[in-house]
């Protein structure tokens, strides 16, 4: 962390982008509250999303909504009571416990994820590393549950750790339900919960989190794309975890299907770049994890990682994994109901592509790509498609008419678009507020427009200004958005 992931958490602070949850009370490491701004930006980031995603992909994509606590089978059958579970280290002096990959890495600079506990207290000894709060001895290496866990009457019930098992219980309904077709693609944005051993980076180690994930299921025989050829010559940035040695390489979507990876988990991988591209996100590459280190039910794992400034380094935001038919078979032997389903002349358990988003990660990914600072201004360069508000409306003054003729403007815009109107401080005051949470125009009304029904269009990355008239605003805007969704 450096001045840049300083000067972000303070805007945050600031203008309600995200804070500590329950501050008065002293907050609690992991959890965060999103602000009135904050959370304008991450429900359009949903949003962007959804349509993205569920409307752009293909015409059998839907969201659902499964609970967020579910009881025990769920999960002993998909493996996270046996297997979600970090490596921990604990001061015998102080109590300071941390991570014991994370604390190696970050004394020397390397990755030691998939180490066992065995592996990682030697090399702790052997590097002679102390506890750096007190000095103090490291106890042994021992595992801890990432899992929340409750008692109730009927046994145990857990928050999910990710989303995905809510989808996988509910496939066969969903199935049916969607004219027993594949590709079927459910997707779930919501909250998951993981007991973080130590949270910290702000909004990037919590351990209440928003996820989008999508899983597409599809007919293991049937691994091309259709739209395969829309991508087959575009290249991404990877680290193939076969030859990490050679670094990041720069290989196209035919070069990795030649490779082994099949036609629809590259589509998809193209997909995920195009996705963070067109929020201004392209400082990214797909770091692809080993045997050791993804997670035990995944065939393929890459990362997508993102450039931050704030960390000076690449951090993961999202994964593309290849789940197979390991969750369905899970939950076939464990629930005792078939998972099979009949399509294409015969019967088989469909195989699942899982394409997971860190929705907390990309809002912060998005702060730091978007700060600007200039002497004395600071600004929030964000993308169209979250921008809190396309335009603040201002009167020069609160006199003369000016005000009421703002809020002429302001209600004729309103009923289309994501405007507010402010007339406190002076008009430099009010556009620097404006910046600073990311508004992408100030619309001010001045003693000109009562003249001639014009008005000034402030635009917030260059500080341009231009003359026009209030009957054009609403199509001036809609062409900044032809590009999108909207």
């Amino acid at each position: 962390m450096n001045k840049v992931f300083e000067e972000i958490t303070e805007l945050s602070l600031k203008r309600a982008l995200f804070y500590p949850s329950a501050e008065i009370y002293g907050s609690l490491a992991g959890f965060y509250d999103y602000g009135s701004i904050g959370f304008r930006v991450k429900k359009k980031l949903e949003d962007y999303w959804r349509w993205f995603f569920l409307k752009s992909l293909g015409e059998n994509f839907h969201e659902i909504q499964p609970s967020e606590l579910m009881p025990e089978p769920v999960f002993k059958a998909s493996g996270h009571l046996e297997h979600f579970e970090d490596p921990v280290v604990e001061c015998s002096k102080c109590g300071f416990v941390e991570r014991a990959d994370q604390l190696l890495e970050g004394f020397l600079h390397m990755v030691f994820e998939g180490l066992s506990s065995e592996q990682l207290d030697e090399l702790i000894k052997k590097h002679g590393l102390k506890c750096p709060e007190c000095g103090g001895e490291f106890k042994r290496v021992f595992s801890k549950s990432l899992m929340f866990g409750f008692e109730t009457r009927k046994g145990m019930v857990y928050l999910r750790p990710e989303t995905a098992q809510g989808v996988f219980v509910d496939f066969k309904r969903e199935f049916k339900a969607n004219r027993e077709k594949l590709p079927l693609g459910l997707a779930v944005v919501g909250k998951a919960f993981r007991n973080e051993i130590s949270p910290r980076q702000a909004l990037f180690r919590t351990k209440e989190f928003t996820q989008a994930e999508l899983q597409v299921f599809f007919d293991p025989e049937d691994e091309k794309h259709e739209k395969f050829s829309t991508i087959e010559k575009e290249k991404a940035r990877v680290v193939l975890a076969s030859e990490r040695d050679k670094g990041e390489q720069l290989l196209t979507a035919g070069e990795l299907a030649g490779r082994g990876y099949f036609e629809k988990y590259v589509y998809y991988l193209f997909m995920m770049k195009k996705f963070y591209e067109s929020l201004g996100l392209k400082e990214l590459r797909f770091y692809e994890k080993n045997e050791e280190e993804r997670a035990f039910y995944n065939k393929f794992h890459f990362d997508c990682e993102v450039f931050f400034k704030s960390f000076d380094s690449f951090r993961e935001v999202a994964g593309l994994h290849y789940r197979t038919d390991y969750d369905l078979k899970n939950h076939e032997e464990h629930s005792k109901q078939s998972m099979e389903i009949f399509a294409n002349g015969r019967k088989f358990v469909p195989h699942v592509i899982e394409l997971s988003f860190g929705i907390d990660r990309t809002f912060f990914a998005l702060l730091d790509k978007g700060f600007r600072k200039d002497g004395k201004r600071t600004w929030l360069s964000l993308p169209r498609q979250v921008a809190p508000f396309v335009a603040g409306v201002y009167p020069l003054v609160s006199k003369d008419g000016l005000d009421e003729k703002a809020r002429q403007v302001y209600e004729l815009l309103a009923s289309e678009f994501d405007v507010f109107y402010d007339e406190k401080g002076s008009i430099g005051k009010r556009y620097a507020r404006a910046d600073e949470i990311g508004v992408l125009y100030g619309i001010t009304i001045d003693y000109d427009t009562m003249k001639d029904g014009t008005v000034t269009i402030r635009d917030r990355d260059s500080t341009k200004q231009e003359r026009v008239s209030i009957s054009e605003i609403g199509q001036r805007i809609k062409r900044v958005f032809d590009s999108l969704y909207y």
